[in-house]
């Protein structure tokens, strides 16, 4: 987005901005010459150069005459000719102010762009923290309100228990009548056992009919108290649903992003814990109503009417598939395997049970077996829930565990520390498919009882699709299978199905990521627009696609590497060598030669950029404005190069370096990286000796130099740095340490200089 249009985007940004434009630079020049304005290199314009400024301002003023004529909108025409006048009349007399009028503003745009763009991240955090208290606040009050509801049921329960027993009671009176009539028809008759006869009679028909009201009153409360169930079971479903379907299934998909660098600043896996417990509970005492219900209806059998279903049976099934839906998706990957999984070396994961300490299952500790298993395996597993004890796709040494319980935490699980994978078994490649494509993954089983035997379950869990290697130059082709895959994974997909395809926007976002977990600072969006070009050339970045092929596939044009393999160097380059550099934006980095050269060519001699490297993995040239204001580069430094002296030594070896660009003194930017050393001191009797850098001869700031051939700004000069190098392993005795000239790197660039050229 251009900078404009970030200025229109908020009404904020621009009335902000209309007290900036003064009145012979309004804001109607901005907006038409928008795109022109943005394009122009405005600290490039020499200030001791009023006709340079003139030239630059001259093509703003045309390009503003044409818009003025093409208006059809004849007030708009009349108000664009009057600030093309005023603006042509302030050129004339002051173009260098002007300019840095134009370059005010510009600066003006991007400091309010800035401070809206960080006031939209800090609105951002805290509407992500308000919306995972909103949702933390809403879960709970659900729970709240089954919790109370399933107290109201618990009590409905003891009321139907009292109400039954109360009909035991009455049932056992009515035998006991029974049981004295019997008696008295064995007895002779008699006007007594008449009277005493229709007596009993007469009380046994009284506890008949209470009996049946009795036994009518339970069948109701029965009645009622499964549809109480069946509500609560339904808002059981319907919060276990929001739990793990949506809370847990987003932080699985968080947990993947972070392996591309995405902070996990989002609801933790203890609040999901502590839901997944309190709903647990719920869903276990609901079971119990259930069954209690059941054990009721068992004591006292009464019919229920023609057309209506006795539903406990049904029920028990449901909130027993619930309670082993809960309990199957709980048992999961805490801390995943490395996704870049090499043989023979030593791996670990932890994997945590959400629901074991509410079900007590850490009273009798399970074991945790993991196996490594292939993609189609995985696909088995997943359709078929068949457990692959036998058909796994290595050997995993250590693979065997028991849980472990933590009572001041209350967390359940076990930590694999010391696994090894010690053979892989490869499927048959599939067309050009290499191995780093091959995923494969870890698979976590396990098995326990609940409630002394009563269900028995058996838990399993898949890890993050892992990419084996055998080697460590495996590394970057499977990290980039790994990262397509965090990147572009969708919840419930097929193990392990990624889009072949997919937007540049998208591509975009995490490679802002891994730059951003590996290096401490996002690229910014000339970087980005610069990677853009790399990769999709000159298309529309709003509907760019970018395939998996052209990712790292496909070799990039005059080289012998893919897209990732360059940009997985250069992030690893600045991680290891220039993560200071990078992050006090010292180095350009991501720019064309061509647009480095345009860039340095207007600049003062010695000016100079770092820009990583087109045609080197892993390299950083240095790019400078020479004598002749000609452009050179020298030949990339590679991270090796690095291990030998600094960058920063480097760049203070090399007086032809004077600013960085566009104009900050070299040592303001680099000094506080120098090394020290102690010249001119002895160690031990010893003269310490030195390695620098230097250039040939015919391309140093001195007068002989303007005498002879300027370079090509296209040639590549190699340092000296790999023949001192072999110089300083040469066995080295006391006389011939003090005899060492310090003159001697620049020697060695005139021998090297001399070879080159007789070659």
């Amino acid at each position: 987005m251009s900078q404009w249009a970030k200025v229109e985007r908020s009404s904020n940004i621009f009335r902000q901005m209309q007290q900036y434009y003064p009145p012979h630079f309004p804001l109607e020049v901005r907006y038409f010459l928008c795109e022109w304005i943005e394009e122009q290199q405005w600290d490039e314009i020499d200030e001791s150069n009023p006709e340079h400024a003139k030239q630059v301002l001259d093509i703003m003023l045309d390009l503003l005459r044409q818009k003025a004529e093409s208006q059809e909108h004849f007030i708009v025409r009349i108000k664009l000719e009057e600030i093309y006048q005023n603006l042509q009349n302030y050129v004339e007399t002051n173009a260098l102010g002007m300019v840095q009028v134009i370059k005010n503003c510009l600066a003006a745009e991007i400091k309010f762009i800035e401070q809206a763009e960080q006031a939209m991240q800090q609105q951002q955090i805290q509407k992500a923290l308000s919306e995972h208290h909103w949702i933390n606040d809403q879960i709970m009050n659900e729970i709240q309100n089954l919790t109370r509801r399933l107290q109201s049921s618990e009590n409905d329960v003891k009321n139907l228990q009292h109400k039954q027993e109360m009909c035991i009671i009455e049932y056992n009176k009515m035998q006991k009548y029974a049981g004295l009539l019997q008696q008295l028809s064995n007895m002779p008759n008699s006007q007594e056992k008449i009277n005493k006869e229709a007596q009993l009679k007469q009380q046994k028909e009284q506890i008949n009919d209470k009996l049946t009201k009795m036994a009518q009153e339970i069948l109701r409360h029965r009645i009622e108290l499964s549809k109480k169930f069946e509500q609560t079971m339904l808002k059981l479903q319907d919060l276990q649903k929001e739990i793990l379907d949506n809370q847990l299934v987003a932080w699985k998909r968080r947990q993947q992003l972070f392996g591309n660098g995405l902070v996990l600043d989002s609801v933790s896996i203890e609040t999901i814990q502590n839901w997944v417990e309190n709903l647990a509970e719920l869903i276990w005492q609901n079971r119990q109503q259930i069954k209690k219900c059941s054990q009721l209806q068992q004591h006292l059998h009464i019919m229920f009417p023609e057309g209506t279903e006795d539903m406990l049976p049904k029920l028990n099934d449901a909130i027993t598939r619930i309670l082993s839906s809960l309990v199957t998706s709980t048992f999961i990957v805490e801390v995943q395997p490395p996704q870049v999984l090499k043989k023979d070396a030593r791996f670990g994961a932890v994997l945590r049970f959400l629901v074991g300490k509410t079900l007590n299952i850490h009273m009798n500790l399970p074991q945790v077996k993991a196996t490594i298993i292939s993609e189609n395996q995985a696909k088995e597993s997943m359709s078929n829930g068949v457990k692959t004890n036998n058909n796994t796709s290595g050997d995993i040494l250590n693979n065997t565990g028991t849980m472990e319980y933590q009572p001041t935490t209350g967390q359940l699980g076990i930590s694999f520390r010391n696994m090894q994978l010690k053979k892989i078994k490869r499927a048959d490649k599939k067309g050009t498919e290499a191995v780093t494509e091959e995923k494969f993954c870890i698979l976590f089983q396990s098995e326990f009882s609940v409630g002394s035997n009563e269900l028995v379950f058996q838990v399993w869990t898949l890890s993050l699709p892992v990419v084996v290697t055998v080697h460590g130059n495996q590394e970057c082709n499977a990290t980039a299978t790994v990262f397509w895959d965090n990147a572009f994974a969708e919840a419930g997909r097929e193990p392990f199905l990624v889009p072949d395809q997919v937007e540049w926007s998208r591509l975009s976002e995490q490679l802002n990521l891994k730059c951003m977990a590996c290096t401490g600072t996002s690229l910014s969006q000339t970087n980005l627009a610069y990677l853009e070009t790399k990769l999709c050339g000159n298309k529309d970045p709003n509907t760019s696609l970018v395939s998996w092929a052209q990712f790292n596939k496909d070799l990039l044009p005059n080289t012998t590497f893919t897209f990732w393999e360059w940009f997985f160097a250069i992030i690893k380059l600045i991680k290891d060598n220039l993560k200071d550099f990078w992050n006090d934006d010292a180095i350009v980095g991501f720019v064309s030669k061509n647009q480095a050269q345009d860039w340095l060519s207007k600049k003062p001699v010695g000016t100079f950029l770092l820009r990583f490297s087109d045609s080197q993995l892993g390299g950083i040239t240095i790019a400078y404005t020479g004598l002749k204001q000609e452009v050179l580069n020298l030949a990339p430094f590679t991270s090796k190069d690095f291990h030998i002296r600094g960058l920063a030594d480097r760049l203070k070896d090399l007086d032809n370096l004077v600013n960085l660009y566009p104009n900050k003194p070299k040592d303001d930017v680099f000094s506080k990286h120098y090394t020290l050393t102690d010249e001119g001191t002895t160690k031990n009797g010893y003269i310490p000796s030195l390695i620098k850098i230097t250039l040939p001869n015919g391309f140093h700031h001195t007068a002989e130099s303007e005498n002879k051939q300027p370079c090509s700004p296209d040639v590549i000069y190699e340092s000296t740095e790999n023949s001192l190098q072999n110089m300083e392993e040469l066995p080295l005795s006391p006389n011939m340490n003090q005899e060492l000239d310090t003159d001697f790197p620049n020697m060695m660039a005139d021998l090297l200089l001399s070879s080159i050229m007789s070659s």
